[in-house]
């Protein structure tokens, strides 16, 4: 396993391209596009103001760059670096901007108050509304969707880019409106069963739709192309409801996090719960493999050193080392009982993901901060627990094999297979603490995300027998 150097970073933008060949990355208003192998600069972009959102076409011929403070999106060319685009709108606030599945139009979602004009000043006459815009950059044609929802996942794409689903809010009642993307044309517009719809998300292979409320209102609904209603799933009533939703990559799957510390497991036959997976603060199943990552200082003799230790040396002599020690069952894993009072409470499982062979799932459950469920979907059982230091910030799936990356907010990665796992730390000097991480298309590299660096991770591919 080999390290590049750091480089600097603003904002945790750091993107690989979707076809593997390149590395963008913003420093403040600066956009870096780099040969992903050998990390040399290739383009150099000079944007009108800090870069707020970065985002890759899907073909890898074109960047979007959001700013939000000034109300513009810029995009930049890989093929034709002279060439660029920038759109400007204006009096209506910028919320949000993003590719269409094609790489050629540009949804921005804008936000807009209609205004009173009286004598002494001007004030709004009705709370600010969202707008969908759909800017064409072959033809320069633009589109409006209306009355798009402001909710966590309001705009959906299906997996082959054909269809684009978008949650509404109008007459106080919710909406999904279905798009073909080839045209903007609507295909299909009904409203939902829901008192505030939160989030939408397609099934992988684009046949199912899964809608689901706020955490007030426990009511996961999954709907067909057609838009009718296929099956409501309801696991308990009064107490806070859902908090994540993740569809296995073979769409047979839709677990559903929850905010009483439980996933439950739909399946894509009945749409009824296969199995309820929980997150007990004890584990006690001897089958169960617990990973606690243990740390200890290392003990260098001073006096018995020839010559004063370079930084670079004394960083790799004198730095706390940790390791992976497995634990005798039961343990008892370290648990935050949440503050009642207080809005947003770490409580529930917020993080779930599964393996791209859908043989395994990851979750995390905010109570306990510190800890990784990997559980065994063909078993449907707990398999292994990692119990970290720190408080987990981040995991993701290798894309090629079942290999779990995990980040923790220090200089440190953890790499789990069912073969085992490990620590790696990320060699240099300073304090690297590294929030988010993202696998290469090919799972031989990681991309590394401190707050204000970057660096890449090459891994040696492992043959999968």
């Amino acid at each position: 396993m080999n390290f590049s150097e750091l480089f600097r970073l603003s904002g945790l933008l750091g993107r690989f391209s979707p076809d593997g060949k390149c590395l963008a990355s913003c420093m403040q208003h600066r956009l870096v596009v780099r040969d992903a192998s050998s990390l040399q600069i290739r383009q150099l972009y000079t944007c009108l103001d800090q870069i707020q959102y970065l985002e890759w076409s899907s073909d890898s011929l074109f960047i979007l760059c959001a700013m939000y403070k000034r109300g513009i999106v810029q995009v930049w060319s890989l093929e034709q670096p002279d060439w660029h685009c920038k759109i400007d709108e204006g009096s209506a606030g910028l919320v949000a901007s993003c590719w269409s599945p094609d790489g050629r139009h540009i949804l921005n979602t804008t936000e807009f108050h209609e205004l009173l004009n009286l004598e002494e000043e001007v004030l709004p006459l009705c709370p600010a509304q969202l707008r969908i815009t759909v800017w064409s950059l072959c033809t320069k044609s633009v589109s409006y969707i209306k009355y798009p929802k402001a909710c966590h996942q309001g705009v959906a794409f299906t997996k082959d880019g054909r269809y684009m689903a978008v949650a509404e809010r109008r007459d106080c009642k919710d909406f999904i409106s279905i798009f073909v993307c080839s045209n903007w044309q609507l295909l299909r517009h009904f409203d939902t069963e829901t008192q505030d719809l939160f989030g939408i998300e397609w099934a992988p292979n684009g046949c199912v739709l899964a809608a689901w409320d706020t955490c007030l209102e426990y009511k996961v609904l999954l709907y067909s192309l057609d838009g009718r209603l296929l099956s409501s799933y309801c696991a308990y009533e009064w107490p806070l409801g859902v908090k994540s939703i993740a569809w296995s990559p073979s769409s047979q799957f839709l677990a559903i996090g929850s905010f009483d510390e439980k996933v439950r497991i739909l399946n894509h036959v009945t749409w009824k719960k296969i199995t309820e997976l929980d997150h007990p603060a004890t584990i006690a199943n001897k089958k169960t493999i617990v990973y606690k990552e243990v740390e200890k200082s290392p003990t260098v003799d001073t006096e018995r050193l020839s010559f004063p230790p370079t930084r670079a040396l004394a960083s790799s002599l004198f730095s706390t080392q940790s390791k992976y020690d497995i634990s005798q069952v039961p343990v008892s894993l370290q648990y935050i009982k949440p503050v009642a009072d207080r809005a947003n409470p770490k409580v529930g499982v917020g993080m779930l993901a599964f393996s791209a062979d859908n043989c395994f799932l990851a979750t995390k459950n905010d109570n306990v901060p510190n800890a990784v469920w990997i559980w065994d979907i063909r078993k449907l059982k707990l398999s292994v627990v990692l119990e970290q230091l720190c408080t987990i910030q981040h995991f993701q799936w290798d894309p090629c094999q079942p290999r779990l990356a995990v980040c923790t907010g220090t200089s440190r990665v953890y790499l789990w297979s069912p073969a085992g796992c490990i620590v790696v730390q990320v060699p240099g000097e300073g304090d690297f603490q590294i929030m988010s991480l993202s696998w290469h298309s090919s799972g031989d590299s990681m991309l590394l995300l401190s707050k204000d660096h970057f660096c890449v991770c090459y891994l040696e591919r492992e043959e999968v027998k």
